[in-house]
């Protein structure tokens, strides 16, 4: 795995700035928990610009998209005025200099034109008649859903109740919104009557020819004696009188204008008339026109949601940085983080670093994690780090990497002390993966991703190397081992961690300058038991301890004897190793 521009640096004082300007928002944010907490609490109230604006730049979007991005602007207008209000009352020097980083947050949103558009969209769109719609629409998924249960259950096979859909029940609170047996189904419309004058007076209309409906109705039920006459609205017959419990002659229909019976039984009677007709179908019309007007007054916020959409972008992009900045600020109190010192030189300070998911992960266990110091630089810009397996070492490589990267994103660390020099690209050699499909083995991948690292590492660059040469044989291994260190120390002069097994290359690596060789250890006990030691020391450890983590992880008891007695015997065959004084532990 290969991480490359994790960091793109236009020029080391430009992202000096910037980097700090972050750390700086999140300091404001550690010192001022309150100010924290209610920019979280706005923020919690907003959505997601980017993905709302996306969908009008691409000509989707729905009226609740449009609540919605109102909603955004309501808020990123909001966290402005917290901000504003927080640098005002700040009147200490030191405040006034992390305040600083607000006041660029500040001048980033453009409020203008969004607050603008978020009252005209609130001023338009009639968000009960939204939740109306929506009602209207989970009822009719939930008599689909229980049509699909009632067919399955008396139709499927028992491996066919599988794939039975999960009922959909009206919310708790919320009225099932039923067709309005008057006029057929419920209209609901989403923008308010007074979104423009064209809808104004449609509405109007609307409710005139209402009331005429109501007058028929009425003269209706008078001229039959029936309070039970209604005008209705059916999808295949049209606008229709219906009567229950009511007997009406012939002659008494004719005198209405009655042209034509529809039904008839012994309780009920359905029939056409003509006045009820003309009136459905110019009611009908206006229902139409209000529709297109809605969506004429939709297209036009659409329109301008996209006149806006720069702004809006921009906008987003500042509250995700505050988002960030809170999150940041919140973990670093949580796990004592501190704030890490960047510069354009090209060493790595950490003093008693530490994995941030191994750390919690070893906490939920009872465990304490062991931190370790990383000091790269000029005189020691490799460690070679040997040692036991489960000792610690994979793990030392990649929270450096980690902690060099939440430096440069402009995050606290979890450190004691951190001080690094900006680093142009992180490269990372660790763990073992094949690619089948594309014909590559594990050593393939290996020595691809290698290649990647030898070719494009510079002088800014940290590279974190594990196992190099571990899917070859041990001669092949440890030359391809000590040819990247050989590379890495003279040509790429990077910054580098490399662990490795091969410890032959302790030895020959004696004459690099640059190079500094560090171990971890196991500790063995009285009892026979035995302990991993993840403090490194300076050193080298040629011991891997692989039958030990066997033991461990439950290899049968004859096995591990066999295995010992085979090693033993493969080392009395070799000559004695050469021994340093720095091996000793």
């Amino acid at each position: 795995m290969t991480f490359t521009n994790a960091l793109h640096v236009a020029s080391p004082s430009t992202s000096l700035q910037v980097i700090n300007e972050r750390l700086d928002l999140v300091s404001v944010f550690i010192e001022h928990v309150e100010l924290r907490d209610r920019v979280i609490q706005l923020l919690k109230r907003s959505h997601d610009s980017q993905r709302l604006v996306q969908k009008f730049a691409f000509g989707k979007g729905d009226p609740d998209d449009l609540i919605c991005l109102s909603r955004a602007i309501e808020a990123s207008k909001e966290v402005r005025q917290v901000l504003l209000d927080h640098n005002r009352l700040s009147v200490s020097s030191n405040a006034s200099d992390l305040n600083h980083s607000l006041t660029i947050m500040i001048s980033r949103l453009f409020l203008d034109g969004p607050v603008a558009l978020a009252d005209q969209i609130l001023a338009a769109i009639d968000e009960e008649g939204l939740l109306q719609k929506q009602r209207i629409e989970d009822s009719t998924a939930a008599e689909a859903a229980n049509l699909a249960e009632k067919v399955t259950m008396d139709e499927a096979t028992s491996s066919e109740l599988g794939a039975l859909p999960k009922k959909v029940r009206a919310k708790k609170g919320e009225r099932t919104v039923v067709a309005d047996t008057d006029s057929g189904p419920l209209d609901t419309w989403i923008m308010r009557r007074d979104a423009s004058k064209t809808l104004n007076a449609l509405h109007a209309e609307l409710e005139r020819l209402g009331d005429e409906k109501t007058s028929l109705t009425q003269r209706l039920r008078d001229s039959v004696d029936s309070s039970a006459l209604s005008l209705k609205w059916t999808p295949g017959l049209g606008h229709i009188c219906h009567v229950k419990g009511a007997k009406i002659s012939q002659k008494s229909l004719e005198d209405l204008g009655v042209t034509r019976n529809v039904s008839s039984t012994k309780s009920t009677r359905s029939f056409y008339l003509p006045a009820w007709t003309e009136l459905g179908v110019k009611m009908d019309h206006v229902k139409i026109r209000i529709r297109q007007e809605e969506q004429t007054i939709f297209d036009r916020l659409r329109r301008e949601v996209i006149l806006n959409l720069v702004k809006i972008r921009r906008n987003a992009a500042v509250m995700d940085e505050l988002d960030v900045a809170c999150s940041f600020a919140t973990l670093a109190q949580e796990q004592q983080m501190v704030r890490p010192i960047l510069n354009d030189g090209t060493c790595h300070k950490i003093v008693a670093g530490r994995h941030p998911t191994v750390k919690l992960g070893l906490e939920e266990q009872g465990r304490s994690f062991v931190s370790n110091d990383c000091f790269l630089g000029d005189s020691e810009r490799i460690w070679l780090i040997t040692g036991p397996n489960m000792a610690g070492k994979s793990t030392f490589l990649r929270q450096n990497a980690l902690i060099t990267i939440l430096a440069q994103v402009g995050s606290f660390v979890p450190a004691a002390y951190a001080e690094i020099g900006i680093v142009d690209q992180i490269f990372s050699r660790i763990g073992a993966a094949d690619d089948l499909f594309r014909d590559q083995s594990t050593f393939m991948v290996e020595m691809l991703e290698t290649a990647t690292i030898l070719k494009q590492a510079t002088p800014k660059s940290f590279v974190i190397m594990d196992e190099v040469g571990r899917g070859t044989t041990p001669e092949d291994g440890t030359a391809v081992s000590f040819a990247c260190l050989y590379h890495l120390h003279n040509h790429n002069q990077s910054r580098v961690l490399f662990a490795t097994h091969f410890h032959a290359l302790a030895d020959m690596t004696e004459d690099f300058e640059k190079l500094a060789r560090y171990c971890t250890d196991v500790k063995d006990m009285a009892s026979g038991a035995f302990s991993f030691v993840h403090r490194l020391r300076k050193g080298v450890n040629r011991q891997s301890h692989a039958l030990k983590v066997a033991q461990l992880a439950g290899l049968p008891k004859e096995t591990l004897e066999l295995a010992t007695r085979v090693r033993q015997e493969m080392r009395d065959a070799l000559p004695p190793p050469r021994v340093a004084d720095e091996d000793q532990p």
